[in-house]
């Protein structure tokens, strides 16, 4: 037996819910159970009403706490009513919902834990010329840095297993896309990108105030994140740099000293003994980094044996 469930995060949506609830399958192959849960996140519309009288379960967030909140208390509900996988989708309708049954196909396969739907950014036309460019290098970034093969970073349309929505955390109070990405390779966690179709756009972003905001946004986010989950990575390549400045720097002191002119490029030594002292301490940043996130694992490690008690229950 497979259940899925369909979550649907959901704030001020009462003008679009019912065609997103209405575009839903209600047959999948390989899935017994499709369930829809719409996370109500302080909507002060009738948006909890459209989706009760659809027939859809509804979990109320007040007050209003934002996307990545209702997304986290979305994965938990969803494990609580036993889920097998769980497909996220947003309530603007934007991406198409006959394309669920591709979404999870690789997690019935047994191939993948989370599955990404990638938009073809290059035909959407609501997007400016500057927004897709920014897309493809937001992506790419995403990929480098998560090692894995995402084509669409910044997509909300994903599928999880059950044993990935218990073992993701997002700590973000922003957004999840990225958050879940650089988590799932840190976690040994399968990932796999499929492509997806998009509807009209119905609305403007709520999520994306401007395009300079979001950027900002989502690169205090990713940076924070990659600190998380990659910190030796991250501090020992400062304290490489620093150190690579420091050693030309002493290189270049030797040199005019050797020539003879050794007295004038003094401040040479005084910026390189800078830049070497930085680079241990950066170093020893790295260190104390990278011993925190072992200490972090553990206590992941015993979270999700927690929950998987509390599921048993």
């Amino acid at each position: 037996m497979t259940k899925l469930i369909i979550q649907i995060p959901c704030f001020n949506e009462e003008d679009t819910l019912l065609t997103t609830l209405n575009a839903l399958p209600t047959k999948i192959s390989g899935v017994n159970e499709i369930e829809v849960l719409v996370i109500n996140d302080g909507s002060e519309d009738k948006s909890s009403e459209i989706a009760l009288k659809w027939g859809a379960n509804v979990l109320e967030i007040k007050p209003n706490r934002g996307l990545a909140n209702a997304f986290r208390a979305g994965l938990g509900e969803c494990l609580k009513r036993d889920a097998d996988i769980i497909v996220n989708t947003d309530a603007d309708n934007q991406y198409c919902a006959n394309d669920i049954e591709k979404l999870i196909k690789p997690i019935l396969e047994g191939s993948a834990d989370i599955v990404i739907g990638a938009r073809n950014i290059s035909s959407i036309k609501e997007f400016t010329p500057l927004k897709k460019l920014l897309q493809r290098i937001g992506s790419s970034v995403l990929r480098l840095l998560s090692s894995t093969p995402v084509e669409d970073a910044p997509s909300g349309f994903r599928a999880f297993s059950k044993q990935a929505a218990i073992r993701i955390n997002v700590f973000d109070n922003y957004t999840y896309t990225m958050e879940t990405l650089l988590q799932a390779n840190a976690k040994g966690l399968r990932v796999a990108s499929v492509p997806i179709r998009v509807n009209s756009m119905l609305r403007k972003s709520k999520l994306v105030k401007n395009i300079f905001d979001y950027i900002f946004k989502s690169m205090k986010t990713t940076i924070r994140m990659f600190i998380v989950y990659r910190p030796f990575r991250f501090f020992i390549t400062i304290a490489a740099f620093l150190g690579m400045a420091g050693i030309c720097l002493v290189a270049r002191f030797l040199y005019f000293y050797f020539q003879g002119a050794g007295n004038g490029h003094i401040q040479s030594l005084i910026f390189a003994a800078v830049f070497l002292i930085s680079s241990v301490q950066v170093g020893i940043i790295a260190i104390i980094g990278d011993l925190l996130s072992i200490n972090r694992k553990l206590i992941e490690d015993v979270q999700t044996r927690l929950k998987k008690l509390e599921l048993r229950k």
